[in-house]
This record gives C-alpha cells, structure tokens and sequence, in this order.
C-alpha cells in the first residue's frame, strides 16, 4: 500500500508528470477529430489501442441487436479520456499491467454470462507502448480469453467501468464531477465508521455507500447489502449498504453504511468488490485542490466538467529551443544552432571544423564547441523528458523533442539517448510478437534479488512436458 512521505502523499506524487506526458494533447487532439467524425476505429488507433474486434462477426455469433448496442458505445468511446483514466501503478505512473476492465456488459437471452466490451492491458514482460486492446469478452473462448491474441487475462472486478461510463462515455463525461463528490467542501464531514480506514484522505469515503448502492443495484440487489472495499494485500473492509427512505417512505437514490468493519480477503469470497474507480479519490480533483496543476493542463473533458470555462492547453510541455546556444570556446562566446536540420557551430569556418573533427577521430580533444555538440547527441539535457516519454508510449513526443536540439537530419551518436531509442524499440517488437502469439515470457532468471522474465520463442506444448 503506497503512504504519505513526509512531504507529500506518495500516491499523488507521480500524477504531475502522468498529466504532463501519458495522454500527449496531440493524441487527445487527434483521437477527438476521428471521434467527432464518426470514425470511432481511427480515434482508437490515435489514442493507441489496438482493435481485436469486427462488428459483423459479433453480430454473426451473438445477434444483430447486441452488435447494434455495441456499435452505439463504440461511437460514444472516447479513447483518450479511457487511457487518462485507466488504473497506473507508482513510482512511474505506467498502465497497470495485465488487467482486463469491464466498459460495458450485454446480457444475451440463453447465455449464462453477458458479452462484455473490454479493454486490456499486455503482461508486465510485453507492455512496451503502453498498447491497450479493445474486444469483445463472452467467456467462451479456451482459457476465459475474447476475441483477438491470448495471453490476455479475464476481465477483473475490481476495475468494472460499465459503472463509470463517465470515465470513458464522452456524452456523459459531465457525470465526473457529481460522481467524485467535487461539489462538495474539501474538508466535509468524516463518517463515524471511516476511523478505522488506513489513510482516509485518499479514499472517497464520501461516496462509498451511494457507489456500493449502484454496485448492489447492477447485482439485482436493491434493498442493500454487503459490499467489500480493496484496502490492499490481504485486507478488506465488508460494508453494509441500505438505501435511505424519504419523508414519505419511498426511496430518495442515497444510501447509508450501517456497519463496516475489517475482515480477511478470503471472507469475501461471493461479494460483490467496490470497483477502484469508486474507492479512491479522483486523481485530478485531488491535484487541482492542491494547486498541483492548472486545468489548463487537463483533458478537456475532465477540465470542462471539474472547473467549467476552463480551456484546454494545446502545449506539449517540450520547451522549445529557438534560436543559437552560446558556448565558451577558446576564450571567447561562440554560437552553435541549428542548419539545413543540423547542429552546428556557427563561428567556425568549413576547414576548421573538418581538422577538429579529423581531430576527434584520432582521440585528440576538438574545440569547445564540437564537444558540446557532441554531448548533445550522446546524452542531451532533455534526456530524462525523452525516458520519460518513451516509457509512456509517445514516441512521436520524444522525437519531436530530440529534433528541437538536434535538428531533424541528426544521426544518432552512441550514447545514452541512442540506448534508449533501441532499447524502445525493442520493446516495441516483444509487445508485437506477444499480439502475434510467437513470444511467451520464458523461464525465469534470478536478477539482483528478484525475478525477470527472459522473452523466448513460443512453446506448443507445455514447458514441463516431457518429450517423446
């Protein structure tokens, strides 16, 4: 369970630069107009989702009615307002690897489980990207998988947005901020029963009855019930939920914790689990209150519905390098910038630059000026914005920020920057060769302490099986 350092809570921590980098407003721009369109496939594939759907074959295998309901979402998805809120794990603010969530559910006559649209996330040993897969669940295909490549896992409870279709539906994305308790004050009442959570500020405490209500309703439970609350580990906290009655006697759509208290994760077993979206405060809300970011700095979405009138940023958050640098060289001020898409020194004739470079090719040590651009190119002072960026997919951002410095017609020098270069693209080409089944993550390796995968070909038969 992550906790509150001395400065500031761990958990909110990392969302700062999730913000800034993980949903680049290019994509949110692109995936917007393709949504606007119509063309809900294009909007997916620039928000990067891979499709592992085809609308005529579910209508084929589960009716033409249910591919129509799923045709309808699939136009109302907003795919770069589902990756700003799908679940990220600390230090890095990376997607939770190997999750499956729930965006909608349809319940088909004679089928004992709804068919389900979901999204999923590749094991830890293939998530290079951050790809996130868009099919359709129905619990029939071997090993629980849907449609497209196996090595997928089932859909996971805790994280059901067919809940929160605000987190996703851009028609009822205004439902963010009744549904995050933002209307209410900062510091609002504490009920008598949240004494025994563990670090109660970074719970939305004050809306766990009505959300467990929801829950219990979707479950065919409407009179109430237990619910159980993901507190970390092995720990729960069992809920008791009933609705409250009006002046009049009817129901008035809230609802009251009657008891709470903590139990082993077994005793659970059968419950319905408040699904995570419900159970922690709202990242955003928590940023904003804290004047941790502007909502300038939000997705529109998000922005339009936490602090109406507030415009959307179009920044990337680069900065940009216009004009020379100056460096000392020799005694003296000399320019470097950028010519015909290269650096450059801009105080130093042709011939010159040629001897030091000749110079630099026999170990010797050129001028200043050669050496901070060779610098640059090995390892730049933007190299830490680059790692970040490409940890997070947005390869086209870190590029655009290489190019500000070194120009479009740059090569790469060996160095860090080129290390990281290759190493995304391998990364790149595990991720493709688990969405085309011919990797698998291999035996382990005992690494410093702890476990690795090491990527291999893939197996037909069981790695244990014996051969005859």
């Amino acid at each position: 369970m992550l906790t509150t350092t001395a400065f500031q809570d761990s958990r909110i921590s990392f969302w700062p630069r999730v913000r800034e980098i993980a949903v680049p407003p290019s994509m949110i721009g692109t995936a917007t107009a393709r949504r606007r369109a119509g063309d809900w496939a294009g909007a997916c594939a620039a928000a990067g989702f891979d499709v592992d759907l085809d609308l005529r074959t579910v209508a084929r295998v589960h009716g033409s009615d249910l591919a129509a309901r799923l045709r309808a979402d699939l136009r109302r998805l907003a795919p770069d307002l589902l990756r700003w809120h799908m679940p990220r794990t600390a230090p890095d603010g990376l997607l939770r690897t190997g999750t499956t969530l729930t965006l909608a559910r349809y319940d088909e006559p004679g089928h004992p489980r709804p068919v389900r649209l979901v999204v999923r996330t590749a094991p830890a040993w293939a998530e290079g990207g951050q790809r996130i897969s868009l099919t359709v669940w129905d619990g029939l295909a071997p090993h629980g998988h849907g449609y497209g490549p196996s090595g997928y896992r089932p859909p996971d409870r805790r994280f059901r947005l067919d809940l929160h279709r605000h987190l996703w539906d851009a028609d009822r994305s205004h439902e963010l901020r009744p549904r995050t308790g933002a209307d209410g004050p900062l510091d609002g009442p504490v009920p008598p029963w949240a004494s025994s959570v563990p670090g109660p500020q970074r719970f939305a405490l004050g809306r766990w009855a009505d959300e467990a209500a929801l829950l219990l309703a979707a479950e065919g439970r409407t009179g109430g019930g237990e619910v159980a609350v993901r507190l970390g580990g092995r720990h729960r906290l069992l809920l008791e939920v009933r609705p409250l009655p009006g002046p009049s006697g009817e129901d008035v759509g809230t609802s009251e914790v009657r008891t709470a208290r903590h139990v082993k994760a077994g005793a659970c077993a059968g419950l319905p689990v408040l699904p995570d979206a419900a159970t922690w405060a709202l990242p955003d809300l928590e940023l904003l209150r804290c004047g941790l970011v502007t909502p300038e700095r939000l997705h529109p979405l998000v922005a339009a519905a936490l602090a109406p009138g507030a415009e959307a940023s179009g920044s990337s958050g680069v900065d940009d390098h216009d004009g020379p640098r100056e460096v000392d060289c020799r005694g003296a001020r000399h320019r470097i910038g950028l010519v015909d898409g290269v650096l450059v020194p801009l105080d130093h004739d042709p011939a010159e630059i040629r001897r030091e470079e000749l110079l630099a090719a026999l170990t010797g040590a050129p001028f200043p000026c050669l050496q901070v651009i060779d610098a640059a190119h090995r390892r730049p002072d933007c190299l830490a914005d680059v790692r970040d960026r490409l940890a997070h997919g947005d390869s086209a951002g870190a590029l655009a920020g290489i190019e500000r410095v070194l120009g479009t017609e740059a090569r790469l020098r060996d160095g860090d920057l080129r290390d990281l270069f290759t190493d995304a693209a391998r990364q790149r080409v595990r991720h493709g060769l688990f969405r085309a089944g011919l990797a698998d993550p291999g035996p382990r390796e005992p690494v410093a302490g702890r476990e690795r995968y090491r990527v291999g070909v893939h197996r037909s038969r069981p790695r244990n099986a014996a051969y005859r």
